[in-house]
């Protein structure tokens, strides 16, 4: 079984993190939340808060298989300035496991310095701080280990892509019928 570990930091992007938990675990992906505080308690952006699994003091790379990083204000800048998660990046891509960031997340991987080179996104206003990548305003971009997307939007493709890299295509297609997503793309598009 595929493990995943989703970080969170104090104003994190709500949607964008549960989301991700969600779907993984709908196709038995295990996937740990994280708190990089002390608390196991983190305060999203917009005053939800989440009661993380562990905390990142009693984290190691090897139990993973990949790493995830969602955006919100001040939740990415948090995570970017903490030393620890920049070191757990880095040692996630030395490894070549997933590394994915949405919104403004991807901020941390340029920190980290695992971009330079690859095809990412973010949120619009970010990508000025995400010069080491090329750019693109696709919704989600994967290259290689790496998947970055837009923002809250988009945070089912952002997590189905995830699914995908983790389980394959089919397990995706299964999930998007689970949810309805292929009803909600026919209606949207008539």
């Amino acid at each position: 079984m595929k493990k995943a570990l989703l970080m969170l930091a104090e104003g994190f992007e709500e949607v964008e993190a549960l989301t991700v938990v969600d779907y993984l675990r709908r196709k038995d992906i295990a996937c740990d939340i994280c708190s990089i505080t002390d608390e196991k308690k983190v305060e999203g952006a917009h005053r939800i808060v989440v009661e993380a699994d562990k905390l990142l003091k009693d984290i190691s790379n090897k139990d993973y298989d990949g790493i995830i990083l969602p955006g919100g204000l001040p939740g990415a800048t948090n995570l970017r300035d903490d030393d620890r998660v920049i070191e757990l990046i880095k040692e996630f891509n030395k490894s070549e496991k997933l590394i994915a960031a949405i919104c403004a997340a991807p901020i941390v991987l340029e920190r980290a310095k695992v971009i330079a080179g690859k095809d990412i996104t973010s949120y619009p206003g970010t990508e000025n701080e995400l010069t080491s990548g090329n750019y693109k305003e696709d919704l989600v971009v994967r290259d290689g280990h790496i998947i970055t997307a837009r923002g809250p939007a988009v945070a089912v493709y952002f997590a189905l892509e995830i699914v995908s890299y983790f389980v394959g295509k089919d397990i995706r297609e299964d999930l998007e019928k689970e949810i309805l997503l292929d009803m909600v793309e026919n209606k949207v598009k008539k």
